[in-house]
């Protein structure tokens, strides 16, 4: 019996160009790296042509109201604000205003005469549900002469998934905070502290900064609320954290109530991150009111006007 015999292999001769690929290789190759350079630079040109007619045909100031509404235990949209801010922005000319008004502040309102700031939004909603933010939006035109544009209520809950869904933010506080008797959620009274210096927060610790005020004021509550905004908007402008921002969007959708479009964030959107490091904030301090006999404080409106029209349409 002979031995099986294993069939000669056949091997390929070998290529005139040794170890570097032939010319028609080379050729696919090339057309290959020239579609993913097509690929790649067509979102940056139309990118960037939307930015440059962006710029060419700027769209117009919008003004909006920003109210945190104080629901809790899943209350609705009836309840008084704790935090109540008027933001602008001039996509023309990339400026950016923001001004808060602490909630005992009363202003006049259409129908209803002089009433805090803070309970505006409830009168309404008590009795006509959903007309809150028009009757806050009517006393903003009576009493400033501003025109808001929009609006958005937010609560707790939609306060803190927020700022969770940026992964947190971080603030610089400046001073020691206790707080023995900062209120719940579900109605009692918990103790929270602070201390001074950079420190990242999530949503929950973000929302007892932002509402603490038994240490001082409702003014200095105010400026921390602004300080919170500061942090996220900063938060949301770094090009790192572009893969956050469709989670933003969600939540801005899914969880407050708001007039604004999707075309009024790609409108004033990129304006707001642009314009907001050269800003201009103001909290309505004491020297901004006028006390009453009546034991209230009111807005020296004579006093504001000017700084109002300069910054608000």
């Amino acid at each position: 019996m002979q031995p099986l015999q294993r069939a000669p292999v056949k091997r390929r001769p070998p290529t005139p160009y040794g170890y570097f690929p032939s010319p028609a290789v080379r050729r696919r190759r090339g057309c290959c790296t020239f579609s993913c350079l097509i690929l790649l630079l067509v979102p940056i040109a139309c990118f960037g042509t939307i930015l440059l007619l962006y710029f060419i045909i700027p769209p117009q100031p919008l003004d909006i109201v920003i109210l945190g509404v104080d629901a809790r235990n899943g209350g609705g949209w009836e309840a008084r604000t704790d935090s109540v801010m008027l933001l602008n922005i001039t996509p023309r000319t990339l400026d950016v205003s923001l001004l808060s008004i602490p909630r005992d502040v009363v202003i006049r309102v259409p129908d209803y005469g002089s009433q805090p700031i803070n309970t505006i939004n409830r009168i309404a909603e008590l009795e006509t549900p959903g007309s809150g933010p028009a009757l806050v939006k009517a006393s903003f035109q009576e009493s400033f002469g501003v025109s808001v544009d929009r609006y958005v209520r937010l609560d707790f809950d939609a306060f803190v998934e927020l700022i969770d869904a940026v992964g947190g933010i971080t603030i610089d506080v400046p001073k020691r905070i206790v707080d023995y008797e900062f209120p719940t959620r579900t109605g009692g009274t918990i103790q929270i502290e602070f201390e001074p210096g950079r420190q990242k927060m999530d949503g929950e610790r973000a929302l007892q900064y932002a509402r603490t005020r038994h240490q001082d004021d409702d003014y200095q509550r105010a400026e921390r609320q602004q300080q919170v905004v500061d942090a996220l908007i900063r938060k949301l402008s770094n090009p790192a954290q572009v893969f956050r921002w469709p989670r933003v969007l969600y939540v801005l959708r899914a969880h407050t109530d708001t007039d604004l479009s999707v075309w009024d964030l790609l409108e004033a959107g990129p304006a707001l991150l642009l314009g907001w490091p050269g800003r201009e904030s103001r909290v309505l301090e004491r020297d901004d009111l006028i006390g009453m006999a009546a034991g209230y404080w009111v807005p020296d409106y004579d006093a504001l006007a000017p700084w109002i029209a300069a910054q608000f349409d």
